[in-house]
């Protein structure tokens, strides 16, 4: 495993994590009626190698499930990531 490889498997594992727990925070805040996180920064993390955690996130706390554009793009923005994982491991 050279060294790409593994920048490649930690990006996807951090940004997963991040898009992950900023549902929940968003979830949490929306709850308690305070200041959330924008909907521009929830896509960014899903689109910057964040998509499977943002969507497992998504059903986790059941935030945002029910705007389409969360529920169509956060699981294609996953499925684009994890490609890109395969492809950038097996090519590097």
């Amino acid at each position: 495993m050279n060294i790409y490889e593994i920048i490649l498997i930690v990006a996807f594992g951090v940004m997963s994590i991040l898009g992950f727990i900023s549902m929940g925070v968003d979830k949490k805040k929306a709850q308690e009626g305070k200041w959330r996180t924008k909907e521009a920064t929830l896509f960014a993390i899903a689109i910057l190698f964040g998509g499977v955690g943002s969507t497992l996130g998504m059903y986790v706390f059941r935030h945002k499930t029910k705007h389409w554009y969360f529920a169509v793009f956060f699981p294609i923005f996953a499925l684009i990531d994890i490609v890109a994982l395969v492809v950038g491991i097996y090519f590097l």
